[in-house]
């Protein structure tokens, strides 16, 4: 009788651990020949497994890494798609190890993209090798899409469904810390202008500061949630940042002339809304605030438009019902290797997020969770996941995968 259980109990910690440090030895950064290099070594990789493989052409000369491990057919085996990206940020300074040295020790893994994603890519790979060296085999396909351009807004994810990639179920495996992700958020980016009056500063009473306006106007933004959330708990992942902010005199900045009395300022920064908003009705709630705010200020002008994408896309809004099947047996599989409910819902911080998950499920029409190791140590210098949630994700997707597709045969293990 085959026991998953047993099996993902007794993975073979030191190559799965190996595997995540190569991957952060190549050096993938957005849009460089790495990003391919990489695809072409997880093709090769999932071809040594077995796996049916292939670069996927994405545009100007940029591969996805596609693997199928094909399912028999038997019995009602549904299929699964595990979708990660192999593209990285650049390593920032303030870094005390290697970026691309794939240093594991005690505690951690470490290196640029590991979190953000090397370690969820590296995790559906290992938990399918695993599985595949137990002997198991399963009834339906279990779909490996390692793509490129999420950092593009997920030009990579898209071009793999618009050339058929579909499963009955998906797993994005973004850094969640091994919380199951029920809903996260779409984005767009704004811009804000405000034109005051000025006078020199023996007269500031007189003049409407552009600055000071401005000053007053980041609070508010800062505590607005938009008006046609359909829930609270879409509401929880409704959020305004204003990321940047100039004030000088004139639309030139004249930042010389510091005695005169700021007419001007440009600011710009990024929402966030969730399903069933729309970014239409995010910036008329921004206008309103813009109104009241010229309400307060006497004089002031202002505006706000939305920055155009041209051709990149942009990530939707997600979201999957807790009792959706692909949710239950994540959990299941979390609460087995790990002995405690898991996490699950609208959680942030990964709910401000925008990942190819909203592709996934706004395009290609497909039910699906976010979850992957790493999270607490994202974006920042000497970037790590926590070696345990590594190895334990590797587990819970292996259960996930006997779960949903079924699996036939197994060694014996003693």
């Amino acid at each position: 009788m085959i026991d998953p259980t047993k099996i993902a109990r007794n993975i073979d910690e030191a190559a799965c651990l190996d595997t995540l440090s190569e991957l952060v030895r190549h050096k993938s950064y957005s849009e460089t020949p790495g990003e391919r290099k990489l695809a072409e070594r997880m093709v090769d990789t999932m071809r040594s497994l077995g796996l049916e493989a292939e670069l996927q052409p994405v545009e100007d000369g940029r591969f996805n890494a596609i693997g199928v491990w094909r399912g028999t057919g038997a019995g009602n085996g549904g299929s699964l798609l595990f979708n990660g990206h192999l593209d990285t940020n650049p390593a920032t300074e303030g870094w005390t190890v290697d970026p691309w040295g794939g240093l594991v020790d005690d505690d951690f893994v470490y290196g640029i993209g590991v979190s953000n994603m090397k370690a969820g890519d590296a995790a559906s790979l290992c938990a399918v090798r695993s599985l595949v060296e137990a002997g198991l085999k399963p009834r339906g396909d279990v779909i490996l899409t390692y793509v490129v351009g999420e950092l593009q807004g997920g030009v990579g994810t898209l071009a793999a469904i618009k050339q058929g990639i579909r499963a009955d179920y998906f797993i994005n495996s973004e850094p969640t810390d091994l919380q199951a992700l029920t809903m996260h958020a779409a984005a767009f980016v704004f811009h804000i202008e405000l034109e005051g009056v000025t006078r020199h500063m023996s007269k500031r009473e007189e003049a409407v500061d552009a600055i000071r306006a401005a000053c007053a106007l980041v609070p508010k933004l800062t505590e607005l949630t938009f008006s046609d959330a359909p829930s609270d708990e879409v509401r929880s992942i409704n959020r305004v940042h204003v990321g940047t902010i100039r004030g000088a005199l004139s639309r030139k900045f004249h930042e010389w002339r510091a005695p005169q009395v700021a007419d001007f300022v440009r600011m710009s920064g990024s929402g966030r809304y969730g399903p069933g908003q729309t970014e239409s009705q995010a910036t008329a709630d921004i206008r309103s605030v813009l109104d009241q705010l010229e309400a307060e200020w006497p004089g002031l002008k202002s505006r706000v438009w939305t920055e155009t994408r041209d051709s990149k896309p942009a990530m939707p809004a997600f979201e999957v019902s807790r009792d959706s099947p692909i949710v239950t047996a994540l959990n299941a599989a979390y609460s087995t290797i790990r002995g405690t409910a898991q996490p699950t819902g609208t959680i942030t911080p990964p709910g401000f997020y925008g990942t190819d998950a909203g592709h996934l499920y706004a395009e290609g029409g497909m039910e699906g969770v976010v979850c992957g190791p790493g999270g607490r140590y994202n974006t920042m210098p000497d970037e790590r996941v926590d070696r345990d949630d590594y190895l334990d994700m590797i587990r819970i997707y292996m259960l996930t995968i006997c779960d949903i597709c079924g699996v036939d045969g197994g060694l014996t293990l003693e």
